[in-house]
């Protein structure tokens, strides 16, 4: 069935506030949820709520803890997640580097001790939607094997790039690897066989079977290219800010397990450069010149493009995961049909 962007929202913050988490979290929570599902990115919406739910089961989710700067310095700061929500930890991360950045140009915080934080590109978007450039990167649990290994050692590591523009949505938000963990939970979930040359099996043989590739690795994307770039980010967002890495990153995807991956969030002002006006209107102008050289997309184009479809169209929910959702209404007493008629 296909939910309304809204009812989407609405069923997160109505199960949260249940569970007794505040307002405020439950609404980032849910505003970074819905952001993934209209972008596209299915294996980082709904679909993960149920982990998230889970998290919180097991206590490896505090909804209670308090997040706390530990460093400082006028454009850099480490910041102690104390296992909140991720998605709150790293709205509150990307607030400080924003602010930051309005004052000497650049704001870069890091992040250890939080989580699983859902989609990358919706806190760069904070930045964009300041003018500014926004950055960041993460590590995961381990699922990537390095290139001539099988053992999977690295994460699947994100990056999402946003830059502001007048005329466009300007923005790159991808794992390092052939693709997300979450897209072969997904798959999984579906019932769905996952495409070629993405993950191997336990043996270091290719497969399709997303089971197979949980338990095996996946492939980094462009070989040794996004191996390297994997391996950089690895370091970055682990021991740079004080978090874990290779394989003692745990809780990214088993949420019964603590957290123990970082991340690293950077905000830039173009304007500390030169004009912002100029700038944007350079962005735009080199945008028109690549467009201009044929039927092309940019960073950014797919994501408009899906947003526009399902506000049109609705948030396609698989049967398999209603019913999850169904249960878990029914536990935590939430009136999940008055959502859904309206």
């Amino acid at each position: 069935m296909n939910i309304t962007a809204e009812q989407e929202r609405a069923i997160i913050i109505g199960i949260l506030k249940n569970l007794n988490v505040a307002d405020d979290d439950a609404t980032i929570v849910a505003d970074v949820t819905v952001d993934a599902d209209l972008k596209g990115f299915s294996s980082h919406g709904i679909g993960r709520f149920p982990q998230y739910l889970k998290g919180l089961k097991a206590g490896t989710i505090d909804p209670e803890a308090e997040v706390n700067i530990e460093n400082e310095t006028v454009s850099m700061a480490l910041i102690n997640g104390n296992h909140k929500f991720g998605h709150v930890v790293t709205y509150t991360a990307m607030e400080l580097a924003i602010e930051k950045a309005k004052e000497t140009g650049i704001g870069v915080v890091g992040v250890h001790d939080s989580n699983h934080f859902g989609v990358a590109g919706y806190y760069s978007d904070m930045a964009i939607m300041e003018d500014m450039i926004g950055i960041v990167i993460a590590n995961t649990e381990p699922a990537v094997a390095p290139i001539g290994g099988k053992e999977p050692i690295i994460g699947t590591n994100p990056i999402a790039i946003g830059i502001p523009s007048n005329k466009h949505y300007v923005s790159v938000d991808m794992a390092t690897s052939a693709s997300a963990r979450g897209k072969l939970l997904e798959a999984k979930r579906k019932g769905e066989m996952i495409p070629e040359n993405v993950a191997l099996d336990v043996d270091g043989n290719p497969t399709i079977d997303p089971e197979a590739a949980l338990k095996g690795s996946i492939l980094p994307f462009g070989a040794h290219k996004g191996y390297a770039l994997s391996f950089m980010i690895e370091i970055l967002a682990g021991p740079l800010v004080r978090a874990a890495f290779g394989k003692q990153v745990t809780g990214t995807a088993n949420p019964e397990k603590m957290c123990t991956k970082g991340d690293l969030v950077m905000a830039l002002d173009p304007s500390k450069f030169s004009d912002i006006d100029t700038f944007k209107e350079e962005v735009d102008e080199f945008i028109n010149e690549v467009k201009g050289s044929g039927n092309v997309f940019i960073p950014g184009d797919m994501e408009v493009r899906n947003i526009k479809d399902r506000k049109e169209n609705g948030i396609a929910i698989d049967n398999v995961l209603m019913d999850q959702i169904i249960a878990i209404s029914k536990e935590v007493s939430f009136d999940l049909e008055s959502i859904l008629v309206n």
